[in-house]
């Protein structure tokens, strides 16, 4: 058929990598410790240390945890060390920041455990849009890794590309 429609995105040789698709499953909590300090302001170390003793750590199982102080508080360093001590054997991940710092920890975890040699020489479109919180970060992180060995880089969809490195 001489008019007959063809799909030349389906039939071209671009691979669409979408960040979503390595979305990690677990809950994302936000441990706020100005509960624990005195009048909100004030470390107080024998009473943060009876509430770590006291802490049900066990509600943190298979969870993503960041760490933080929503007040102005001076938190020593030792403060955060003893709740990762005792979050550890519970939780896949934690870290000292809000939510955004940590899913971006999560998918740097992700892109650096990524194999990307299967896409040598070969020209990849990073989706753009997702129904899961992928974090901008992780689009700049993979960017970087696939320009090693990538021939070419696109941002969006394959009907609407962004161009954004091509191997010279």
């Amino acid at each position: 058929m001489p008019n007959e429609i063809v799909n030349r995105v389906a039939n071209s040789k671009l691979i669409t990598l979408n960040l979503e698709d390595y979305y990690p499953e677990g809950k994302r909590v936000l441990f706020d410790i100005k509960d624990w300090l005195f009048e909100g302001f004030v470390l107080r170390e024998k009473e943060f240390r009876q509430k770590v003793s006291e802490h049900d750590w066990s509600q943190y199982q298979d969870n993503y945890v960041a760490l933080t102080c929503s007040t102005d508080a001076i938190i020593p360093a030792w403060a955060f060390m003893l709740l990762s001590i005792h979050l550890e054997s519970f939780t896949k991940k934690t870290i000292i920041g809000n939510l955004d710092t940590l899913e971006t920890s999560i998918y740097q975890d992700v892109i650096n455990r990524l194999d990307v040699s299967e896409y040598k020489n070969k020209p990849i479109i990073i989706k753009g849009c997702s129904n899961k919180p992928v974090p901008q970060n992780a689009y700049i992180m993979l960017a970087t890794k696939l320009k090693l060995v990538a021939k070419s880089i696109m941002y969006g969809e394959a009907c609407s590309s962004v161009p954004l490195f091509k191997k010279k």
